[in-house]
């Protein structure tokens, strides 16, 4: 059985942790770099209800997406959430490890793997990275539509492919319009309006848009006539876990590791219900 460090050295080849962002707190959170690896878990956020998952199953290792401590801490005392997260990993031997920015602008990386579930072409990334030669590697990501959709088909498709949550998808725009492109970014994606207005693109899908720079945006018909689709955060980044459980089962057969490796298909998404207002369009 390979050890933690094998392990976390594979997991590191496919997303660097000098590609994160400055901001971002990635990598090996708890572990024992000795300690053997058999069973690995994959989801998006290392939040209890996911330890405890992982502690049913057996897991030796839990990957997210989302880091546990973001902006650092002075304190894992257990009397809060996040303590009890550490103290329970600690506690049943199991291992926490983080890819998020880095896996962001990997390739394949999480807007490939929303790209996927949609069935959308990939053609470039949205944001290239500029130390990538090859031009694979970005935030987000430009697609094609073969054949073409419109925007309500569109927002059906993502509706019925990606995990089910209860806000489902918003749509922003004409509903009937053509779309032969979508930018696609997992996540938070409205700090990328310039990028995709500038892609000239025919809609955008994303999570998190906020009221002011959605409406700030589609103000400006004139240069941006394009729709915008906006679906649960944690929807749009679920796909990722099963392509980074796929490339971990990749290695460890080349490896000959012989790993268990599974996705969480427990839904972290905060929000619970959803109550349509009456008369609201459809």
């Amino acid at each position: 059985m390979p050890r933690l460090s094998e392990v976390i050295a594979a997991l590191e080849n496919l997303w660097p942790a000098e590609r994160a962002e400055s901001w971002d707190a990635v990598g090996t959170v708890v572990g024992e770099p000795d300690q053997e690896v058999t069973r690995v878990l994959f989801a998006v956020d290392p939040v209890q209800e996911i330890v405890d998952e992982a502690v049913k199953l057996g897991a030796d290792l839990l990957v997210t997406h989302h880091p546990l401590y973001l902006r650092g801490t002075t304190t894992v005392a257990a009397s809060h959430f996040k303590g009890r997260v550490v103290h329970t990993l600690i506690k049943n031997d199991i291992a926490l490890h983080v890819a998020h920015t880095n896996a962001d602008t990997a390739d394949p990386g999480v807007s490939d793997a929303l790209a996927g579930a949609l069935d959308l072409r990939v053609v470039r990334p949205l944001v290239p990275d500029p130390t990538d030669p090859s031009g694979r590697r970005g935030l987000g990501r430009v697609c094609e539509l073969d054949p073409p959709t419109t925007v309500r088909e569109l927002a059906a498709r993502a509706a019925a492919r990606l995990p089910a949550t209860a806000q489902g998808i918003r749509v922003a725009g004409d509903p009937e319009a053509t779309v032969r492109t979508v930018a696609v970014s997992g996540g938070s994606g409205d700090s990328l309006f310039d990028q995709v207005r500038a892609a000239g693109v025919d809609a955008f899908l994303t999570a998190d848009l906020r009221h002011h720079p959605a409406s700030e945006f589609l103000a400006d018909r004139a240069h941006s006539p394009l729709a915008l689709l906006d679906a649960a955060h944690w929807a749009t980044e679920w796909p990722w876990c099963e392509l980074a459980a796929a490339q971990l089962d990749e290695i460890s057969d080349r490896h000959g590791w012989n790993l268990r490796v599974h996705v969480s298909k427990t839904v972290t998404d905060p929000w619970t219900s959803h109550s349509p207002s009456p008369g609201a369009p459809n």
